[in-house]
């Protein structure tokens, strides 16, 4: 678990999936407008080609998930979408997300995660592995 974070207890750990929030705090809410309004040029990038229903799911941009803001989160699939920066290289932020990304596991959401450099130069790339784990991901949700 990341540094400095309490454990999720179990009632939110168990919530039902049509909590799309996971118990997330509203400060968490406040931040995540702010974020929205200034996005990375690569976040940017993917959210015109994600939005609006563009892969065949809805995915909402800086979504706030139990205590962390996803980059972008398909409610539907349970599924994050994270782009790393440069910074995300630093060994530090790469065990915290690695460690985010345990945790998020724990509550059954998936994490993809690609780079600044894979959105901006290989976008096709990147939408054809985002639409392989959607058709993956509905694929499971569908089988008993």
């Amino acid at each position: 678990m990341p540094v400095g974070l309490k454990p999720v207890n179990d009632y939110f750990r168990h919530m039902p999936a049509t909590d799309m929030h996971c118990g997330a705090k509203p400060i968490l809410f406040e931040r995540a407008s702010r974020m929205r309004q200034h996005m990375t040029p690569a976040e940017q990038r993917f959210w015109l080609a994600a939005n609006k229903k563009q892969l065949g799911v809805k995915f909402r941009n800086q979504h706030p998930l139990v205590y962390f803001i996803a980059d972008f989160y398909c409610h539907e699939l349970r599924l994050v979408v994270e782009i790393d920066g440069g910074y995300h290289k630093k060994h530090e932020q790469y065990e915290y997300d690695e460690e985010r990304s345990a945790e998020l596991e724990a509550w059954n959401i998936t994490v993809v995660r690609f780079t600044n450099t894979e959105v901006e130069n290989h976008m096709t790339r990147v939408l054809e592995c985002l639409t392989q784990a959607v058709h993956a991901l509905k694929q499971k949700l569908q089988s008993p």
